[in-house]
């Protein structure tokens, strides 16, 4: 059935039309990813329109099989290139997924953060957009103040705790027992010497 089709195009419209058809869908679908961006269309716009021009020049010899086979091969060629150079981002270094992985991540101090309001910029993977409005914890950070996201909030305000922030008693009973941890490793490699 398919074939049939494509045979009947064929002869309806001549052999000799088909490259020229096959340009007129590449250049159509290359400026429609200019209309409509995200990579929908642009490696099928390249693949036809390569296809075509190739068959354009082979002229008579450039039948449907081949212009298929054209068509598969500029495909190939054109997804690797497009992946290989990340036009779009796809590879999404660039990018968070969303709010949750936004928690844990480092950033810095815009506009001064209270727990009422400010903007920080994440130092890495801010997607497109790096700035997000903040509040504090508590207390007030001034602008170049590091930061940390303790909740992603689910929207663009985030909620943030500076990472100079004083510790708690948690974090200096930890510190105590590192301390004493590498006081005893200290004695020990004395007592090995010895």
């Amino acid at each position: 059935m398919l074939w049939s089709s494509l045979s009947l195009l064929q002869f309806s419209i001549g052999p000799e039309a088909l490259p020229l058809l096959l340009v007129t869908a590449g250049l159509g679908l290359t400026l429609a990813e200019a209309f409509a961006p995200g990579a929908h269309f642009i490696v099928l716009g390249i693949a036809l329109l390569a296809a075509g021009l190739v068959g354009l020049v082979l002229g008579p010899l450039a039948g449907p099989v081949v212009l298929g086979v054209l068509v598969l091969v500029f495909g190939a060629l054109s997804l690797y290139g497009y992946r290989e150079l990340d036009i779009y981002g796809g590879k999404g270094t660039g990018q968070t997924s969303d709010s949750t992985s936004l928690r844990g991540k480092t950033g810095r101090v815009t506009e001064r953060v209270t727990p009422t309001g400010g903007e920080i910029k994440l130092l890495e993977g801010g997607g497109f957009n790096p700035y997000y409005a903040a509040r504090s914890v508590s207390g007030e950070m001034d602008e170049g103040t590091e930061v940390i996201i303790v909740d992603p909030g689910g929207g663009n305000v985030v909620t943030v705790e500076s990472l100079e922030a004083p510790q708690d008693e948690i974090d200096r009973e930890l510190a105590r027992g590192r301390a004493r941890t590498e006081r005893d490793a200290g004695v020990e490699s004395e007592t090995e010497r010895t």
